[in-house]
């Protein structure tokens, strides 16, 4: 840009901000690296802005994108990036920025960006699901550990489930816990523990450490494994601020070594407490059942029919006396009934009985053989008949 202006001659702030801008334009796509510090992206925006920092220098640059370069990419303020970018000229207001068309994420956030891709694609598939997470037993009697050789972390496990639970006895794969071979080292490991039918919970520790350390972790494969075990799995890498993808995938996710191993098995002596309270809760139980049976029974003796059993044959007793008084005037009373019914039954028949006739002084003719003689023509002159009277039979002959 040749500098024809002067004292008498001075440009324009326009003139010079369009050479500027010229200038600036001719420039070629560049590589930035830096931290981004502010970053807007309204929803349905077809542009996004950003303000990108140097990590070491107090310097900052403003960046203009279409928001399509930031799909697929979690980017957040804070995170270090390398921008794809050409220099711009604003002349309005004399200011210069960046329009990018390529982010990547550096160093650290590029592990962060494709462990998030991981997580989101294992959550689609189910494997941080609630429902398939497998139960811890009460008081397991072998555990599995997994840790690094003589690390601290086996070291807190072992001496504290053993404090809480004496008999406990812990089967310890000593494993690579960083570096390339440990996911495979881990996962060799857990098939091991896992197909060993005495082992009941298997607990994967490491004692913390920065994010590079714990990608082993995080691994895919890994987490397949673990997802796909029989035995339930503890996770205790015992990192707060990154959180490691096993503590999704694993049934119980403790905060630290230390914290597993309270996870693992009960206090010995808080179930000896609890038991010697459940103990006296069940004596003090049976005791006040013990105590209303008594009561009950004794209610029961103070009853009249087992204070005095008599009672109740002298309060029928009146009872049965009435009501065989009643039977016995109901029969006599019948009997008379029927009495005077046969007697006028009887007074009937003997009015009606031939007997009567008799006595009245009549007499019945029958032949010598028994036939009834009703009319003179049956006994000739000279038959022999007999006349049946009152008092008996007399022989006559007809004339």
């Amino acid at each position: 840009m040749v500098n024809s202006s002067s004292p008498d001659q001075p440009w324009p702030v326009h003139v010079v901000a369009a050479k500027v801008k010229g200038w600036v334009e001719k420039l070629d796509w560049v590589w930035l690296e830096g931290q981004v510090v502010q970053l807007n992206r309204r929803p349905g925006a077809s542009l996004a802005y950003a303000v990108l920092r140097d990590t070491d220098q107090d310097v900052s640059v403003d960046l203009t994108m279409f928001t399509s370069v930031l799909d697929g990419l979690d980017l957040q303020p804070g995170h270090k990036v390398v921008v794809e970018a050409k220099p711009e000229f604003w002349t309005k207001k004399g200011r210069l920025s960046f329009r990018a068309r390529q982010i990547r994420l550096a160093g650290i956030g590029e592990l962060l960006a494709g462990l998030e891709r991981l997580r989101r694609k294992l959550a689609t598939e189910g494997l941080f699901d609630l429902e398939r997470k497998k139960a811890l037993p009460f008081a397991p009697a072998v555990v599995g550990l997994i840790t690094g050789r003589e690390s601290d972390a086996e070291k807190d496990v072992t001496a504290l489930a053993r404090q809480r639970w004496p008999t406990l006895k812990i089967s310890v794969a000593q494993v690579a816990v960083q570096g390339p071979t440990a996911a495979s080292q881990v996962v060799t490991a857990l098939a091991k523990l896992d197909q060993d039918p005495m082992v009941e919970v298997i607990v994967i520790a490491r004692g913390g450490g920065a994010v590079e350390d714990l990608l082993p972790f995080s691994d895919e494969n890994l987490l397949r494994a673990v997802a796909a075990a029989n035995t339930p799995v503890i996770s205790a890498i015992g990192h707060q601020a990154d959180t490691p993808l096993l503590d999704l995938v694993a049934d119980l996710r403790a905060a630290t070594p230390t914290d597993a191993a309270k996870q693992l098995v009960p206090s010995a002596a808080d179930e000896a407490v609890l038991l010697d309270q459940g103990l006296t809760r069940m004596a003090a139980a049976l005791t006040r059942r013990l105590d209303r049976e008594r009561q009950s029974l004794a209610a029961y003796q103070a009853r009249p029919a087992l204070t005095d059993p008599a009672w109740i044959v002298g309060a029928r007793a009146a009872e049965v006396e009435m009501l065989a008084k009643d039977a016995t005037d109901s029969i006599e009373r019948f009997v008379t009934v029927q009495v005077a019914g046969v007697a006028t039954l009887g007074a009937k028949l003997t009015a009606l009985s031939p007997q009567a006739t008799l006595d009245r002084g009549y007499a019945v003719v029958t032949t010598v053989d028994g036939q009834l003689v009703t009319k003179p023509s049956q006994a000739p002159a000279g038959t022999t008949v007999n006349l049946r009277l009152a008092g008996g039979t007399l022989p006559a002959e007809t004339r």
